[in-house]
């Protein structure tokens, strides 16, 4: 643990670390962005190799390095079994039981329960890099809600401008409205939570003599990259870049960097295997992203059978029956790391 001080940064490890690998993604995502033809900031094409590297390399495979973290960590799985067991098995019965009752309706829960994870991990990444400041208090609530404000107002816009050329999940998973005077209104909150955030930061470099640069990177990536991903361009490809990349790879690194540490603490290096390096935790996530996406495409989707082609002897399930059982337990990787992620940053100090 970083002490306290008026010239140290609460880095999670360190700024050569923690810039490019949490706090940068989604600055990096939005200048990919600005140099993309106009169609893919603009309609609903897309590129399958840009598909291919942000939906299976980073938004799925991020969801498998919650492994490090739950079931193939041994002290955890054993201390937190019940809860590790009775998760997938809830989320797969829920799963069957609405996908039985309506399709949309299994698809529309599962994304707002996404929705509250994306939400949710912006909220504690700014938590933990104001971990050394007061957890109460004027200035806290404002951090709290720029941070909310950040993500909800883009969220709001797209819920009440129903013409995007992009989707969560499926067409239709979000329940879409229109009108523009809750825009304006949601518009005008937002900029005033902005400037008073400023105000903020202002009175408290001024009077304190102290800058937090990580929080305030993190909040300002924040506002970026969901405003301009969801907001400024209304396109499938600019969409996915600025919502995956600032999402998986922060998400990832974190995980990756309190297994190190925990490795560290507890292993020395002659008992460190091929399992405790870097190789082995990229190379595992990539696999079974990569295994959940071709079962999807040839039991399910069959749309990019050009990448899948070892699973295109698979049978299409048609029936609504087949697809109930299947479709959530091939989503079932996805439900539990929503779920999951709930407990395993609060059961234990992350940093």
């Amino acid at each position: 643990m970083i002490s306290p001080g008026k010239n140290i940064q609460p880095w999670l490890h360190s700024g050569r670390f923690d810039l490019p690998f949490i706090l940068l993604p989604g600055f990096v995502a939005l200048a990919i962005t600005l140099c993309l033809p106009a169609e893919y900031k603009l309609t609903d094409r897309s590129s399958l190799a840009g598909w291919v590297i942000l939906v299976i390399f980073i938004d799925v495979a991020h969801v498998y390095s919650t492994l490090f973290r739950t079931y193939w960590d041994k002290g955890r799985m054993a201390k937190h079994r019940t809860l590790y067991i009775a998760v997938p098995v809830a989320c797969y019965i829920a799963g069957v039981l609405l996908y039985s009752a309506d399709a949309l309706f299994f698809w529309r829960i599962l994304a707002y329960l996404a929705v509250f994870h994306f939400v949710r991990q912006q909220y504690g990444f700014m938590r933990l890099y104001a971990r050394h400041e007061q957890k109460e208090g004027l200035a806290a609530k404002i951090d709290a809600v720029t941070i909310y404000a950040a993500t909800l107002y883009p969220l709001i816009y797209w819920h009440f401008t129903p013409q995007r050329n992009f989707t969560w999940f499926v067409e239709g998973d979000f329940i879409l409205s229109n009108s523009a005077v809750v825009k304006q209104i949601a518009l005008a909150i937002y900029l005033l939570i902005i400037a008073t955030y400023v105000l903020k930061e202002i009175v408290v470099a001024t009077t304190q003599k102290k800058i937090n640069i990580p929080k305030n990177i993190l909040i300002a990536v924040t506002l970026v990259s969901w405003y301009f991903g969801i907001v400024w361009y209304n396109g499938d490809m600019a969409f996915t870049l600025l919502n995956v990349v600032a999402h998986g790879i922060p998400y990832m690194a974190l995980v990756w960097l309190m297994r190190r540490k925990e490795v560290n603490s507890i292993t020395s290096n002659s008992k460190r295997t091929f399992r405790h390096t870097l190789v082995f935790f990229v190379l595992s996530i990539l696999l079974f992203a990569y295994l959940e996406e071709g079962l999807w495409d040839g039991l399910v989707w069959r749309e990019h059978q050009q990448v899948f082609t070892a699973f295109t002897w698979l049978p299409t399930m048609r029936t609504k029956e087949a697809l109930a059982l299947l479709v959530p337990l091939l989503s079932l990787p996805q439900s539990t790391h929503y779920v999951l992620d709930g407990f395993i940053w609060k059961k234990e100090k992350a940093v």
